[in-house]
């Protein structure tokens, strides 16, 4: 497979693809490129097996809310530049479930898993797949 090709298998929103290059990386500050432009930057991550995310300062881009972006949804990440590229488009991120750091019951996880997993799905073939 090549960097920031599909996951093998099904869509899995809480981790990371074993070839977008996360591994043991601290990513804060990091800027986050959606697949039509720059959503903002990282303020916090995790990768905690199974439960891995990255929470995204959007800035003036959506009056400056916080929004959880799975794991699985990083394409790939740039380094360099430190940039991290997610597979969705900036209405998606847009329309997702609004952040909610107080919330950490599987519910919420569920909710905002199936809202990545259904905008995964919608994504045409040959984008990102």
């Amino acid at each position: 497979m090549v960097a920031g090709g599909a996951p093998a298998g099904a869509f899995d929103p809480w981790s990371y693809r074993d070839d977008a290059g996360v591994a043991g990386v601290n990513m804060v500050g990091y800027k986050v490129e959606a697949s039509d432009g720059s959503i903002g930057k990282i303020d916090s991550s995790s990768q905690e097996v199974n439960a891995s995310y990255l929470v995204v300062d959007t800035g003036p881009w959506i009056f400056g809310k916080k929004v959880m972006l799975p794991a699985g949804t990083v394409n790939h990440v740039d380094h360099e530049e430190q940039k991290v590229y997610v597979d969705r488009d900036k209405d998606q991120i847009k329309a997702a479930p609004e952040y909610d750091e107080a919330a950490t019951d599987p519910a919420y996880r569920d909710k905002l898993g199936g809202y990545y997993n259904d905008t995964y799905a919608a994504t045409p073939p040959g984008l990102f797949r």
